[in-house]
């Protein structure tokens, strides 16, 4: 790039984006738009302070009437349970597999539809779930993949672990208990280091597609390449998107007592912190929008809008 490289800045978008929520939500405020926004937010992933399923009965099974038992044989535990048992609970983990990667190819357009509310100002759903179904399905694709990679990764991982857990069972002193120390925190800081760039780079992958409507392939090159290229900018927006996740889990711990229970739950705990949620999701929109045309989503607007004022300096 000629001349004089742009000043990325964090507080100057963080800024902005809370301008632009209160022009998008509350000038003027519409109970519907706000509804549909919440929705938008709600299926790409956004589920504010609360949401989750309670999967502590599980740990029940071998309770109660269950004739479920385990006994010692040796030094290897032996596990007896009634064939039916087991099928279930082979149902129950193939029926939530199911469930969660029908639920990984909604969030997948919904990151775009939640994009499009907040680029275009408004609150729609079919119509960019339509529009960006392609872009959508290469995400999801795309996600799907690195989720069966770091899962093969880890099975393996663990597999040696085990291995050298019960090689050691004779002389836990011995050298196989520094292998297997040794090996617990390699692959926990290998975990920590994948899960956040893959996480901050997955977070900038839509912005990208949605932009330039290429693939998810395409966009996790470019937005890899542009991380290693300005390292800083990027850590200071992890930094401070740590602080801001936790302000708006405090907050959402807040609005659940408040409102006993109530504000936690799924869609509506989106509903109550939509502001916020709104508000960080702009942010991250401004901050890479000061990277260049290529990176401005709101280029793409087929109506121009008040935009937000750009952070970018003339390059």
């Amino acid at each position: 790039m000629n001349g004089t490289p742009p000043i990325i800045q964090i507080i100057a978008p963080f800024q902005a984006a809370f301008e632009w929520m209160k022009a998008m939500l509350f000038r003027p405020f519409d109970i519907a738009k706000w509804l549909a926004v919440a929705f938008a937010a709600f299926i790409a992933g956004n589920l504010g302070g609360g949401g989750g399923g309670n999967f502590s009965r599980l740990g029940r099974l071998g309770q109660g009437d269950w004739k479920y038992r385990s006994y010692s044989h040796g030094n290897l535990p032996h596990w007896d349970a009634t064939p039916w048992i087991v099928g279930l609970i082979v149902a129950i983990v193939l029926i939530a597999l199911v469930l969660s990667v029908i639920w990984m190819w909604v969030s997948a357009r919904g990151k775009f539809i939640f994009t499009d509310c907040i680029v275009k100002n408004r609150g729609a759903i079919g119509e960019p779930w339509r529009e960006y179904r392609r872009e959508g399905n290469s995400y999801f694709l795309f996600s799907l993949a690195i989720a069966a990679g770091a899962f093969v990764i880890v099975a393996i991982g663990a597999l040696f672990l085990w291995l050298c857990f019960f090689g050691m069972r004779d002389d836990p002193s011995g050298p196989q208990m520094v292998i297997v120390v040794i090996g617990v925190i390699v692959l926990a800081l290998i975990w920590i280091v994948f899960a956040v760039f893959f996480g901050v780079v997955s977070a900038f992958m839509v912005p990208v597609m949605y932009r330039r409507r290429c693939s998810a392939r395409e966009a996790f090159v470019d937005v890899a390449k542009l991380i290693s290229r300005n390292p800083g900018p990027f850590i200071l927006f992890v930094l401070f998107g740590i602080a801001l996740t936790l302000a708006v889990v405090v907050l959402g711990t807040m609005v659940a007592c408040l409102t006993c229970c109530i504000g936690g739950l799924p869609y509506i705990s989106t509903v109550l912190l939509l502001p916020a949620i709104v508000w960080l999701a702009t942010f991250k929109l401004l901050f890479i929008r000061q990277f260049g045309d290529q990176y401005d989503v709101w280029a793409n607007a087929a109506q121009p809008t008040t935009l937000p004022p750009s952070t970018a300096a003339p390059a």
